[in-house]
């Protein structure tokens, strides 16, 4: 018998032999029985707490807030899938500074880490830990463009917060690229010195557009 044989042989042994998964009690809290503006509340105070800017905005509010937090930046880069008229203010400013990332032609990390912003949509918060959490759909791209820029901005749609992890997951698809994000990208060293910048943005800002 050759040794792939063995191999295969032991793997169909052991599937054969395999005992039933026993039942796994599940006590944990499933629901977080908060209403809409409570789990809003909740997470800016924890977006707060993570030195991360928040706002909240109506969609008529939503384009200005984001041509304001863009002022100061020299180029952006936004998803394809990122709605247009989210950025019409930023455009009439001051246009010819926004990048485009594709999945056709994607952004080197070089010319991503040359921008000063990007703008993304979210698909799901978590009012309880301050975490947003981005799956790669269209209007959020890559995985990579809301990492290497220095200044994230980021969409959250009032709907799309959840109260606590496991509202959140149900509506996550658990095959998708998952990005988790629960503020500005920070570390501390031995002496507990805190580092930001590290492992992504310094800088997060997220508008939280009322729907």
């Amino acid at each position: 018998m050759s040794a792939r044989e063995q191999i295969l042989e032991r793997l169909r042994s052991a599937l054969h032999d395999n005992p039933p998964v026993p039942h796994i009690p599940r006590h944990y809290r499933e629901h977080s029985g908060l209403d809409r503006e409570e789990r809003i509340q909740l997470l800016m105070d924890r977006l707060v707490d993570y030195k991360a800017g928040v706002t909240v905005v109506d969609e008529a509010g939503l384009a200005p807030r984001i041509a304001e937090l863009l002022a100061g930046a020299h180029s952006y880069v936004v998803p394809e899938g990122l709605d247009g008229g989210w950025l019409a203010d930023a455009e009439a400013a001051a246009p010819g500074r926004r990048r485009v990332d594709t999945l056709e032609e994607p952004l080197s990390v070089a010319e991503l880490d040359a921008v000063d912003a990007v703008v993304t949509a979210s698909a799901v918060a978590v009012a309880e830990t301050g975490t947003i959490i981005l799956d790669g759909s269209p209007d959020q791209g890559r995985r990579a463009i809301s990492l290497v820029p220095d200044h994230h901005i980021c969409v959250v749609r009032s709907d799309h917060i959840a109260g606590i992890l496991p509202e959140a997951l149900r509506r996550l698809d658990g095959t998708r690229p998952l990005t988790w994000i629960s503020g500005p990208s920070a570390t501390s060293d031995i002496e507990l010195e805190r580092v930001e910048g590290v492992h992504g943005p310094r800088n997060l800002d997220v508008i939280i557009l009322r729907s």
